[in-house]
């Protein structure tokens, strides 16, 4: 038998759009015999409270008839179906013109980013199809993570277990994945061959790298990371008498790792961010920066040099040198830029408000003034031109709300907020390994808002290395004080940054999405109340 994993990059919502993405990747999978389409493939993923909309369920059903009319070949593809239970996360085989089976998802996710209980009631039998004489059984996504489910179904029979996803990106998930393909295929002897969804959704990104595994646990096939890709495979079921296990006619993409993945993640969430939103160009503020230069090559790389804007907004303090890295940094790119001074306002601004707040000079204030003129100006060009305002704040600055709400925090969407600063430098590195865009000055100066004179960073925060290490075991790893300090943290330095980050959660709440790339994102998988007296 042969396969097919057509990993799609479906927008939530464009029920239309999707239907012809999946029609068009059957139709490239020339000579398979069943070809496998992500979870919810004709709604996308997540779609939220859209399915509290009768008349968005009853599209979907539309769709899926449709679908079976016009599909190819034989195909596994997600959707949702209502029964006298409820609303369901559902598998339909679709052959010779007509729906043949339906499955329901029977293990609903409810943790981190995943609310399926929300929506979904679960599916309470197994599904066991005959595809070209072998017996294949439909599950989705979670199903496959829980060992028991691929037993029980070998047990009954199956020898190919067919799972269609939606499985999020974060560091390190896709090699967990494949570990755990792997072993729901020699712990049952089956062949496992695993969809996956691929693009970015809001906070989300999904990578794809769809997989076939043999019953042997040998990797037949892997799809492209990060881009749509139909990667076909030749199986052969266990006990079909040719004495082998699997063919070898399918592909194995490079997976990257490392600073690399994170790139591409980042780059996917925020290129389909824009596209699916309707936005063609994206403006950022350039300071000079490590975290602006990232963001810009970012977004580069993403819509292309023409569809990215620029803005030098120096103020009062800022160094000949920070504006030279920023000019420098938008012509190794090729960006248009546009130069705004921000002194005329800043002054005005400051004899506004000398008759109700005094002299504001060298004030926290001030500095806040500075950063929300900045926001302005970023606004003001979004209004008149149609551009997205990318925020260019990172992880360890929004933890600690070393940030300004309306000001630097000012955009539509978040690029590297789910980014440790120094995972911002490894980035960097990484990118000008491959193109050197980034100057040099940027990466090696000490970090600075520039709000007053001679400011860095490290006069209001632990060293970077030191931060993120704090910030790795509260926020990823939800360990309490007492811990840190156990496992070699400086005790008043993990008292100061705890109570940094409790503090800030308002601001947090405020600020714009991004992409999520750990598994420990602010506001899709860490929720904490704003109003908290708990210290520990």
């Amino acid at each position: 038998m042969q396969i097919a994993l057509a990993q799609i990059d479906a927008t939530v919502g464009d029920i239309e759009g999707n239907l012809e993405r999946c029609l068009d990747a059957v139709a490239r999978a020339e000579g398979a015999d069943v070809v496998l389409l992500p979870e919810l493939a004709l709604t996308g993923y997540p779609p939220e409270d859209l399915l509290a909309r009768a008349g968005f369920v009853e599209r979907v059903g539309e769709a899926l008839a449709e679908f079976a009319r016009r599909a190819a070949r034989p195909a596994v593809i997600g959707f949702v179906e209502r029964s006298e239970r409820g609303l369901h996360n559902a598998a339909a085989y679709v052959a010779g013109d007509a729906v043949v089976a339906v499955y329901h998802k029977r293990a609903l996710p409810n943790y981190g980013v995943f609310d399926e209980e929300r929506y979904f009631v679960p599916g309470e039998r197994d599904t066991l199809v005959s595809i070209n004489g072998v017996a294949c059984a439909l599950t989705i996504c979670e199903d496959i993570w829980r060992p028991d489910t691929v037993a029980r179904l070998a047990g009954a029979g199956a020898q190919v277990v067919l799972n269609i996803s939606a499985s999020p990106f974060h560091r390190g998930k896709g090699g967990q994945r494949e570990t755990m393909l792997r072993a729901r295929a020699v712990e049952s002897g089956v062949s496992v061959a695993y969809c996956n969804l691929v693009g970015g959704q809001d906070e989300l990104v999904f990578d794809g790298r769809s997989m076939l595994f043999s019953p042997d646990g040998t990797l037949v096939a892997r799809a492209a990371s990060f881009a749509e890709d139909v990667a076909v495979a030749d199986v052969a079921a266990p006990g079909s008498g040719d004495g082998s296990t699997a063919g070898v006619a399918g592909v194995i993409a490079l997976s990257p790792a490392g600073a690399e993945e994170l790139y591409r993640a980042l780059e996917l969430g925020l290129g389909d961010y824009c596209r699916k939103n309707g936005f063609t160009d994206v403006v950022l503020g350039l300071s000079g920066g490590i975290d602006s230069a990232l963001v810009a090559a970012l977004a580069t790389d993403a819509l292309g040099a023409d569809h990215v804007h620029g803005v030098l907004m120096p103020g009062p303090y800022s160094s000949q040198g920070s504006v030279d890295d920023a000019r420098a940094l938008a012509a190794s790119l090729g960006i248009p830029t546009h130069t705004l001074p921000i002194g005329p306002a800043h002054d005005t601004l400051l004899d506004m408000l000398e008759p109700a707040a005094g002299r504001l000079e060298r004030t926290l204030a001030e500095e806040n003034l500075q950063a929300r003129v900045r926001g302005t100006l970023l606004m003001a060009l979004s209004n008149a031109e149609g551009w997205l305002v990318l925020a260019t704040g990172n992880k360890s600055e929004l933890a600690v709300g070393y940030s300004t709400l309306y000001g630097d925090m000012v955009g539509g969407y978040a690029p590297i907020k789910d980014v440790f600063k120094t995972d911002v430098y490894a980035l960097a590195g990484w990118r000008n390994s491959i193109g050197a865009v980034i100057p040099a000055d940027t990466l090696t100066k000490p970090p600075s808002a520039e709000l007053r004179p001679d400011q860095t960073d490290q006069d209001s925060l632990p060293p970077y290395d030191v931060l993120d290490a704090v910030l790795l075991g509260y926020i990823e790893e939800d360990r309490s004080v007492a811990e840190l300090v156990a496992a070699g943290h400086d005790p008043a330095t993990v008292e100061r940054v705890v109570r940094m980050v409790d503090a800030a959660e308002y601001k947090r709440r405020q600020a714009a999405p991004g992409t999520r790339v750990t598994a420990k994102a602010f506001g899709r998988d860490r929720r904490m109340p704003i109003t908290n007296a708990y210290r520990g």
